[in-house]
């Protein structure tokens, strides 16, 4: 309005401001009927988020658990599958775009993946390994109960790191067929050294969960403690009921959020499948990659002191068990 009041013409103003004569007549008139005050920005609030905080706070544990929990193949999180997550947990349908300013408001950016999560509660973590994990299996001997502690990975056809022999000089070239394709595992360790696994060419989930602890009451024991993360496929429908029509046969308890240390598989028993038996392994189909894995299994069974040493390296005591 001062410019206008010394007699500037409304290109001039423009020019000043950096902003077309159309922009610089609608302030004017605008000015006009409310005064200055009516050139103050009034920024609209926004529609309410459709999650609560405490929603978006469970977030970050759900997706955690990977991307297999919840059919997807391949370990990668895109906001396309992230979106399906929060409507499968919430009811909430979100646009891709939208989940990219959640993920950012949650402190979630595109990186490379890493081991341990930031929002663990490492006070609980001590707890359940120091006092919750020898009351299970206190608990456990007295109801005659066998331990059995459950974790799902996959198994890719594409061969990790390979080593060979070759003439010095001239790197060897390995030909392999570029795929996704992999084995889902769900596998249970005990106490005692006892290896138990399920195997699916296939994403797993609820329906595979029950197969699994049917297949445990019978090669385990008729009463279990099944102890695992929080992960979907642990948590349908189809499990709960399972469980509750058991008559307390399967007891089931879940680890402390972001704790997969605390399980004796994911250092222990598939870091040990994977570098250790099927080391250097380069397999032509899913079959043939079956049946190494089934020849790997075999021979861990030959080393329960192994799987032993596993809880151990999680910093579960077994002594007594």
């Amino acid at each position: 309005m001062d410019l206008k009041q010394q007699g500037g013409r409304q290109r001039v103003i423009a020019e000043a401001l950096d902003a077309s004569e159309e922009t610089i007549s609608r302030w004017l008139a605008r000015a006009r009927h409310g005064g200055r005050e009516a050139l103050r920005s009034h920024p609209a609030p926004g529609h309410p988020s459709k999650l609560s905080g405490v929603q978006k706070r469970l977030i970050p544990e759900f997706l955690w658990h990977g991307q297999e929990a919840y059919g997807f193949r391949g370990q990668v999180w895109t906001r396309a599958r992230i979106a399906l997550v929060i409507e499968e947990e919430f009811g909430v349908r979100y646009h891709k775009a939208h989940v990219g300013r959640l993920l950012s408001e949650l402190g979630w950016t595109p990186q490379v993946p890493i081991r341990r999560a930031i929002q663990r509660d490492e006070e609980a973590i001590r707890r359940w390994r120091d006092e919750s994990w020898p009351a299970l299996r206190r608990r456990a001997r007295r109801e005659r109960r066998v331990p059995v502690l459950v974790d799902e990975a996959g198994f890719y056809l594409l061969p990790g790191l390979v080593r060979t022999y070759a003439p010095e000089g001239l790197t060897p070239v390995l030909r392999e067929k570029v795929t996704r394709d992999h084995l889902s595992v769900m596998g249970g360790l005990t106490p005692t050294g006892k290896v138990y696994t399920l195997v699916r060419q296939e994403s797993l989930n609820g329906l595979h969960s029950v197969e699994f602890l049917i297949h445990l009451l019978r090669v385990a024991g008729e009463r279990l403690l099944v102890i695992g993360d929080g992960s979907p496929i642990h948590r349908r429908a189809a499990v709960k009921d399972f469980v509750s029509g058991t008559g307390g046969r399967v007891w089931l308890e879940a680890l402390p959020g972001y704790a997969p240390d605390l399980n004796p598989w994911d250092e222990g028993g598939w870091h040990h499948l994977k570098n250790v038996e099927m080391r250097n392994l380069v397999c032509r189909d899913l079959e043939e990659l079956h049946e190494q894995f089934h020849l790997a299994v075999g021979r861990l069974r030959q080393k329960s002191h192994l799987v032993r040493a596993f809880f151990a390296q999680a910093g579960l005591e077994i002594g007594g068990t």
